[in-house]
Protein backbone atom coordinates (compact mmCIF):
# COMPACT_ATOMS: atom_id res chain seq x y z
CA UNK A 1 0.00 0.00 0.00
CA UNK A 2 2.44 2.60 -1.19
CA UNK A 3 0.46 4.60 -3.98
CA UNK A 4 -0.84 7.86 -2.33
CA UNK A 5 -4.66 8.01 -2.21
CA UNK A 6 -6.56 10.49 -4.09
CA UNK A 7 -8.30 13.32 -3.00
CA UNK A 8 -12.09 13.63 -2.60
CA UNK A 9 -13.84 16.44 -4.61
CA UNK A 10 -16.60 18.47 -3.94
CA UNK A 11 -15.62 19.00 -0.08
CA UNK A 12 -17.86 20.39 2.07
CA UNK A 13 -15.13 23.33 3.38
CA UNK A 14 -16.63 25.23 5.60
CA UNK A 15 -19.49 25.00 9.13
CA UNK A 16 -21.52 27.41 7.12
CA UNK A 17 -21.55 24.33 4.56
CA UNK A 18 -22.84 21.90 6.82
CA UNK A 19 -25.09 23.78 8.76
CA UNK A 20 -26.72 24.56 4.80
CA UNK A 21 -26.63 20.92 3.98
CA UNK A 22 -28.53 20.05 7.38
CA UNK A 23 -30.17 22.98 9.35
CA UNK A 24 -29.64 24.02 12.23
CA UNK A 25 -30.68 21.89 15.53
CA UNK A 26 -34.07 22.48 16.92
CA UNK A 27 -33.91 24.26 21.03
CA UNK A 28 -35.18 20.70 22.42
CA UNK A 29 -31.79 18.75 20.96
CA UNK A 30 -29.37 21.88 22.03
CA UNK A 31 -31.37 21.87 25.45
CA UNK A 32 -30.15 17.99 25.92
CA UNK A 33 -26.53 18.73 26.28
CA UNK A 34 -25.99 19.73 30.20
CA UNK A 35 -22.64 20.75 31.95
CA UNK A 36 -21.94 18.13 34.05
CA UNK A 37 -23.28 14.83 35.15
CA UNK A 38 -26.37 14.30 36.56
CA UNK A 39 -28.07 11.58 38.32
CA UNK A 40 -28.99 10.17 35.05
CA UNK A 41 -25.76 9.99 33.97
CA UNK A 42 -24.20 8.65 36.88
CA UNK A 43 -26.62 5.48 36.69
CA UNK A 44 -25.57 5.42 32.83
CA UNK A 45 -22.17 4.95 33.17
CA UNK A 46 -22.54 2.88 36.57
CA UNK A 47 -23.78 0.29 34.20
CA UNK A 48 -21.23 0.72 31.15
CA UNK A 49 -18.28 -1.65 31.11
CA UNK A 50 -17.04 -0.04 27.64
CA UNK A 51 -16.30 2.91 26.47
CA UNK A 52 -14.75 4.97 23.78
CA UNK A 53 -12.42 7.68 23.72
CA UNK A 54 -11.62 9.88 20.61
CA UNK A 55 -8.77 11.97 21.16
CA UNK A 56 -6.49 14.16 18.94
CA UNK A 57 -2.92 15.82 19.35
CA UNK A 58 -2.27 19.40 18.89
CA UNK A 59 -1.15 18.88 15.03
CA UNK A 60 -5.01 16.97 14.49
CA UNK A 61 -3.55 13.46 14.43
CA UNK A 62 -6.59 11.70 15.86
CA UNK A 63 -7.23 8.12 17.14
CA UNK A 64 -10.58 6.38 19.02
CA UNK A 65 -9.34 3.79 22.03
CA UNK A 66 -11.61 1.21 23.38
CA UNK A 67 -11.86 0.98 27.25
CA UNK A 68 -13.37 -1.67 28.63
CA UNK A 69 -14.09 -3.02 32.49
CA UNK A 70 -16.91 -4.62 34.77
CA UNK A 71 -19.89 -1.93 34.77
CA UNK A 72 -18.84 0.93 36.88
CA UNK A 73 -15.12 0.94 35.96
CA UNK A 74 -14.89 4.09 35.33
CA UNK A 75 -15.88 6.19 38.69
CA UNK A 76 -17.30 9.09 38.64
CA UNK A 77 -15.98 11.75 41.36
CA UNK A 78 -18.64 14.20 41.38
CA UNK A 79 -20.92 16.01 39.05
CA UNK A 80 -18.03 17.49 36.86
CA UNK A 81 -15.23 14.98 36.88
CA UNK A 82 -14.75 11.39 36.16
CA UNK A 83 -11.60 8.62 35.98
CA UNK A 84 -11.05 6.09 33.74
CA UNK A 85 -8.22 3.24 34.81
CA UNK A 86 -5.66 2.86 32.10
CA UNK A 87 -4.75 -0.92 31.66
CA UNK A 88 -1.64 -1.88 29.99
CA UNK A 89 -1.98 -2.63 26.06
CA UNK A 90 0.33 -2.37 23.38
CA UNK A 91 2.38 0.53 24.33
CA UNK A 92 1.29 2.11 21.77
CA UNK A 93 -0.49 4.54 23.72
CA UNK A 94 -1.76 7.13 21.06
CA UNK A 95 -4.57 8.25 23.17
CA UNK A 96 -2.54 9.25 26.49
CA UNK A 97 -0.10 11.13 24.46
CA UNK A 98 -2.55 12.56 22.19
CA UNK A 99 -4.44 14.09 26.06
CA UNK A 100 -1.44 15.22 26.92
CA UNK A 101 -0.56 17.21 24.04
CA UNK A 102 -4.20 18.56 23.57
CA UNK A 103 -5.55 18.38 26.96
CA UNK A 104 -9.30 16.87 25.64
CA UNK A 105 -11.21 13.98 24.99
CA UNK A 106 -15.08 12.56 23.89
CA UNK A 107 -16.15 9.52 25.23
CA UNK A 108 -18.88 7.47 24.07
CA UNK A 109 -20.49 5.00 27.07
CA UNK A 110 -22.10 1.94 25.82
CA UNK A 111 -24.60 -0.67 27.83
CA UNK A 112 -25.16 -4.27 25.72
CA UNK A 113 -28.52 -4.09 24.84
CA UNK A 114 -29.19 -0.51 25.12
CA UNK A 115 -29.49 1.44 21.67
CA UNK A 116 -28.94 4.75 23.36
CA UNK A 117 -25.61 6.15 24.60
CA UNK A 118 -24.03 8.66 26.75
CA UNK A 119 -21.85 11.10 25.22
CA UNK A 120 -19.38 13.54 27.14
CA UNK A 121 -16.69 15.56 26.33
CA UNK A 122 -14.59 18.18 28.17
CA UNK A 123 -10.83 18.94 29.14
CA UNK A 124 -8.96 15.83 29.40
CA UNK A 125 -5.58 14.86 31.96
CA UNK A 126 -3.50 11.82 32.91
CA UNK A 127 -3.21 11.57 36.71
CA UNK A 128 -1.51 9.79 39.15
CA UNK A 129 -3.33 11.19 42.44
CA UNK A 130 -2.76 8.17 44.75
CA UNK A 131 -6.91 9.21 45.87
CA UNK A 132 -7.84 9.19 42.29
CA UNK A 133 -6.22 6.06 41.47
CA UNK A 134 -7.22 3.93 44.95
CA UNK A 135 -10.62 4.68 43.73
CA UNK A 136 -10.16 2.56 41.01
CA UNK A 137 -8.13 -0.37 41.71
CA UNK A 138 -8.53 -3.10 40.53
CA UNK A 139 -8.48 -6.42 43.74
CA UNK A 140 -6.14 -4.07 45.88
CA UNK A 141 -4.07 -2.60 42.70
CA UNK A 142 -4.61 0.68 41.63
CA UNK A 143 -3.78 1.02 38.05
CA UNK A 144 -0.33 3.49 36.83
CA UNK A 145 -2.59 5.94 35.71
CA UNK A 146 -5.98 7.36 35.26
CA UNK A 147 -7.66 9.21 32.70
CA UNK A 148 -9.10 12.57 34.07
CA UNK A 149 -12.11 13.90 32.44
CA UNK A 150 -13.44 17.43 33.50
CA UNK A 151 -16.71 17.52 31.99
CA UNK A 152 -18.03 20.11 30.21
CA UNK A 153 -20.89 18.42 28.18
CA UNK A 154 -22.87 15.56 28.64
CA UNK A 155 -25.81 13.78 26.81
CA UNK A 156 -27.80 10.84 25.79
CA UNK A 157 -27.36 10.09 22.13
CA UNK A 158 -30.47 8.86 20.42
CA UNK A 159 -30.67 4.84 19.41
CA UNK A 160 -30.88 5.45 15.44
CA UNK A 161 -27.22 4.55 14.77
CA UNK A 162 -27.78 1.37 16.41
CA UNK A 163 -31.36 0.71 15.24
CA UNK A 164 -29.67 1.04 11.57
CA UNK A 165 -26.84 -1.09 12.39
CA UNK A 166 -28.28 -3.79 14.37
CA UNK A 167 -25.90 -4.17 16.50
CA UNK A 168 -27.20 -6.09 19.60
CA UNK A 169 -29.41 -7.78 17.27
CA UNK A 170 -27.33 -11.50 17.08
CA UNK A 171 -30.17 -12.62 14.46
CA UNK A 172 -29.42 -9.74 12.06
CA UNK A 173 -25.81 -9.92 12.56
CA UNK A 174 -23.37 -10.57 9.18
CA UNK A 175 -21.42 -14.04 8.79
CA UNK A 176 -17.88 -13.61 9.33
CA UNK A 177 -17.07 -17.41 8.00
CA UNK A 178 -14.97 -15.34 5.37
CA UNK A 179 -13.25 -13.17 7.46
CA UNK A 180 -9.64 -14.19 8.15
CA UNK A 181 -9.09 -14.49 11.64
CA UNK A 182 -7.84 -11.88 13.94
CA UNK A 183 -4.51 -13.78 14.09
CA UNK A 184 -3.72 -14.06 10.51
CA UNK A 185 -4.54 -10.53 10.17
CA UNK A 186 -1.69 -9.63 12.21
CA UNK A 187 0.43 -11.85 10.78
CA UNK A 188 0.37 -10.36 7.46
CA UNK A 189 0.35 -6.84 8.94
CA UNK A 190 3.37 -7.07 10.98
CA UNK A 191 5.33 -9.39 8.27
CA UNK A 192 5.97 -11.81 11.45
CA UNK A 193 8.03 -15.20 10.96
CA UNK A 194 5.44 -17.18 12.96
CA UNK A 195 2.63 -19.29 12.14
CA UNK A 196 -1.12 -18.10 12.41
CA UNK A 197 -1.49 -20.83 15.41
CA UNK A 198 1.32 -19.66 16.81
CA UNK A 199 0.66 -16.13 17.29
CA UNK A 200 -3.35 -17.68 17.97
CA UNK A 201 -1.39 -19.39 21.16
CA UNK A 202 0.33 -16.47 22.03
CA UNK A 203 -2.84 -13.69 21.84
CA UNK A 204 -4.70 -16.79 23.79
CA UNK A 205 -2.67 -16.93 26.63
CA UNK A 206 -1.70 -12.16 26.65
CA UNK A 207 -5.57 -12.53 27.08
CA UNK A 208 -5.95 -14.61 29.62
CA UNK A 209 -3.50 -13.13 31.61
CA UNK A 210 -3.06 -9.64 30.87
CA UNK A 211 -6.23 -8.09 30.72
CA UNK A 212 -5.67 -6.31 33.70
CA UNK A 213 -3.26 -3.73 35.40
CA UNK A 214 -2.56 -6.35 38.54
Amino acid sequence: MTDEPSAFSDVVASPEDVVALYGSPVEAVVNKIIGGLDGHCRDFIALAPFVLIGTADQAGSCDVSPKGGPPGFVKVLDERRLAIPDAPGNKLVYSLRNIVASGRAGLLFLIPGMEETLRVNGRACLTRDPAVLQQLADEGKPPKVAIGIEVEEAFLHCAKAFKRSALWRPDEWPETDGLARAAQIWRDHMALDMTTQEIQEFVDDDYANNLSWR
